[in-house]
């Protein structure tokens, strides 16, 4: 909780601070959307898991180009298997909540814009559920996880655009390692996958 409040605390003093460049140069808005996601490693395989995302951000333009935005969104993630029709009876349900704090680096053609960046995520909740049971093992979810985004966003209008984005996980999502785990970049564990498609609206 500590982190939460101190990133909050960052993100208001960045807000703050932008008020203070040429008002051209600074923006806010607010964007919501909907989220598919899975969880790498869970031995269920894909984007089931339907969520929502939403919040807030402040960007400034450093050029022509170049934009620096900063955002805090609460952020629906988990996994999810239904039984089917071909012999499979497992139900599986992961909620996963969080409050994410991405910085990202923006590229701005025209009505284009291409991001990427870091984001860091606060869990604020779970519920895991496997066929119609509570879950309650010794293997909790983290508190804390690293997480690259990759998007692409659009401007319909002056204020309001469209927003496709990937989200991943760099760490383990889950305090121990367990079979059925996957390699990402430096270690074992399980990942959130999240594809995002949002809309926003933008301040001048």
């Amino acid at each position: 909780m500590k982190y939460l409040v101190f990133l909050f605390s960052l993100f208001i003093v960045v807000l703050l601070s932008s008020q203070k460049a040429e008002a051209q140069k600074f923006n806010g808005g607010a964007t919501f959307g909907l989220v598919g996601s899975q969880v790498a490693g869970d031995t269920y395989s894909g984007y089931h898991k339907a969520g929502i995302f939403g919040g807030g951000f402040v960007n400034l333009e450093l050029g022509k180009h170049s934009i620096l935005q900063m955002e805090l969104t609460y952020f629906q993630k988990g996994s999810r298997e239904n039984p089917d029709s071909l012999n499979n009876y497992t139900s599986y349900t992961l909620r996963l909540n969080y409050i994410e704090l991405p910085l990202l680096y923006q590229y701005k053609v025209n009505k284009w814009i291409f991001e990427a960046g870091p984001s860091l995520g606060f869990n604020i909740g779970y519920y895991e559920e496997y066929n119609g049971e509570t879950e309650f093992n010794n293997n909790e979810p983290v508190a804390v996880t690293l997480q690259i985004n990759a998007g692409i966003r659009f401007f319909i209008s002056e204020h309001f655009g469209i927003d496709f984005r990937t989200n991943n996980s760099l760490l383990n999502i889950r305090q121990n390692n367990v079979t059925g785990d996957v390699w990402r970049f430096w270690g074992w564990g399980q990942f959130n996958d999240a594809l995002v498609f949002s809309v926003f609206y933008q301040f001048r």
